[in-house]
Formats: C-alpha cells, structure tokens, sequence
C-alpha cells in the first residue's frame, strides 16, 4: 500500500474504498463485440451493474446483423436500463457516410457514438469494457467519484497481475518506455501529463459530459491514447483525477495476428504521435525507436527484478521480442484520422439513436 501523488491527483484504495458517487446521475458505455456477450467475464460486468444501479447502460454494439439478436436476447435477461446501440446498423451506417464519416470500424468509432448519445442523457458518463473478469461494483462510483468533486476526467488504474505473471504488456513494454524516450527530448507538459498517469491504456475513464462534446477520438485501439490528449487540452493537471481499481484481470490477446498487440501497438502510436503533433511537439523518428529499447530494455530488467521479488514467472525472451515488434511501429504519423468533437460533428447524437433504433427494429421484422 502507498499514497504517492503524481501531477495529477491520484485517489488511492486504502481498504476496500466504496464512496458514495452520483451513479443516478451517469450513463455507463459498454462497447461490445459479438464475441464479448455471454462470455464469464461480460456475465459478471453486468450482472454487478444491477448492484450499481447507473441510470443508463448503453452497449455500443460491433456485430454484423446474424448475431445481434443472440446479443439483445442475452442483454435483456438483465435487471438493467440497458439500451443497445448498434454500431453496425445500415441505416446509422448509410447516415455516417453521407455525413462524410465513413470509415474503419473499431472500438474508438464504437465509442465515439455511444459517447455522444450517453453525453445527451445524463450529466456523466462512465466508459469501460466487458472482459474484467475481476469486475466489482465499486468501480463504477470510483470513477464518478471525482467528477462529482471538481474534475472533470477521471482515469482508472489497477495491477494487471494473473496466473502468476505480469500482463499489461503493451502498456509496459510500449506505452511507458516510449513516454521516457519522449520525456527525455522534450520539456514539453504534453509529456508531463501523459507520463502521470499509472495506467494510461487502460479503457475505464469517465468524463463530465460537457467534456465529452468536446473530445475527439481516433477510430480504433488508439482511443485510451486520444482520450488522454483531449483531457490534457480541455482539463489539465487541475481537472484530472485517476483512480485506483485494484487488481484486474482481463481477456488477454497474443502479440501477432489480426488485432493483436503489435496491430494494437500501431494504433497506440499513431494516436500518440497525433496528440504530440497537436501539442506542438515534433519527435525524432531517426532516434526515436532506438531511444525507445534503451529505455524498453531498462524497464525488462526492473519488471525481472520485481517479477523474481513476488516469485512470478517471467519470461525475458519473449519481453525482448515484443519490444522488437513494437519499435517497428515507431514511425512517423500517418494522416489524422480522427472523429470529430460532437460540439462541431456533422451529425447528432439523436440521429445515431434513431438510426441505430430503426436499424434494430427492422433486423427484428425479419
């Protein structure tokens, strides 16, 4: 146990911490795949939101027509204000791409809409995923807790620890040691903020819902990334709180193949490097990826010495090799692909929830 704060504020759990929070006054976003639902971890994430009681929760919803109604099917069997957003569905699918907003699908668009949707409903709006299967009912008000204190981001933390080993690995062995690399070139707050954070790919933050009008988000596994930039713009070191979730244990993916981590690591790069270049900072990519496993290599030997201090497995081979992977992704940025800022969007909120409805409705007539 310890109480270090960071530059921002860091709210610790001290011994089971239950605050009270405004859980009737939040949307809880859940972004789904059809491969998510009914699985043991995604059971447990909503049968314990029966316990909290959120005055919303909206599933964003990636699933081609043949499996959505297994997915509704399951969700109703939930004591639960649950209202399904179908990311998917043609008519919402029609609308984005007359609204000039066509593109890859992925979790960041998934959210995206369910954000702008949630931040037209309720004054908070809490974002995290379906696969902890560790999942309890006091994260929820943890994250909410700050926003009903003066923040207006809050970020959660937690130990990715499991079967003995460490996991986290993309955030470990990508995300820190590529901040230290930064850190290291540039004096710049930008990096200041984003190296604050504990666990900053972590995918359970919440958000004031004016703010979430004002943030924007990259279409796929960037959006921790993204989200992170945008806070630093609209709510400062002042404005952001994380939070402390304990231990968590999720879904883990392996490194190569189809939305693995390396595929994953791309996109945590490119979000990154848009939100430097947004701040004005402009990295060397000549060095940068040797700068990035001198510091890589640095961190192995620290997460050896802790691994072999909690007699945890630990397998320095395999950390090499996917710090290899992972510089090889430490390029140049692509275009900004972004969504936009719902304040300025083409396209409203209320139009995703009727296209999204009229797409259900019709899928259910067959």
């Amino acid at each position: 146990m310890e109480y270090v704060q960071e530059r921002i504020t860091t709210l610790h759990d001290f011994g089971g911490a239950a605050p009270d929070a405004p859980t009737d006054r939040a949307t809880v976003v859940v972004p789904m795949t059809e491969r998510d639902h009914a699985s043991l971890a995604a059971e447990r994430v909503f049968a314990t939101l029966e316990s909290v009681a959120p005055a919303q929760v909206l599933v964003a919803l990636r699933a081609d027509p043949e499996q959505v109604r297994e997915v509704r099917a399951w969700l109703d069997g939930f004591d639960l204000p649950i209202e399904v957003l179908w990311c998917d569905a043609p008519p919402l699918v029609e609308k984005l791409a007359a609204a000039g907003l066509e593109g890859k699908r992925g979790k960041g668009r998934d959210v995206w809409l369910a954000l702008g949707v949630a931040a037209s409903d309720t004054e908070f709006v809490v974002v995290h995923d379906a696969d902890a299967s560790s999942y309890a009912e006091t994260h929820v008000p943890r994250l909410l807790f700050p926003l009903d204190h003066g923040f207006t981001f809050s970020k959660g933390y937690y130990a990715r620890v499991e079967n003995g080993r460490l996991y986290g690995r993309l955030n470990r062995l990508l995300y820190v040691p590529l901040l230290r690399a930064l850190d290291e070139a540039h004096d710049d707050p930008i990096v200041d903020y984003l190296s604050a954070f504990r666990y900053s790919l972590a995918g359970e933050f919440a958000m004031t819902s004016d703010l979430v009008r004002k943030v924007r988000v990259p279409r796929s596994w960037g959006l921790e990334v993204g989200t992170l930039g945008a806070a630093f713009r609209l709510a400062g070191f002042e404005g952001t709180a994380q939070v402390d979730l304990g231990q968590h244990e999720h879904d883990h993916r392996s490194v190569s193949g189809p939305e693995g981590l390396s595929d994953m690591s791309r996109s945590v790069v490119r979000a990154l490097c848009w939100v430097l270049e947004e701040s004005g900072v402009d990295p060397d990519f000549e060095t940068l990826p040797d700068r990035y496993r001198e510091w890589a290599e640095r961190l192995i030997e620290q997460y050896a010495a802790d691994a072999a201090f909690n007699e945890l497995e630990y397998d320095r081979a395999s950390e090499h090799d996917q710090v290899e992977a992972y510089a090889a992704t430490i390029t140049p940025p692509s275009a900004d692909t972004r969504l936009p800022a719902w304040a300025e969007a083409p396209i409203s909120p209320e139009t995703v929830r009727e296209c999204s409805r009229e797409g259900l409705a019709e899928h259910a007539r067959r």
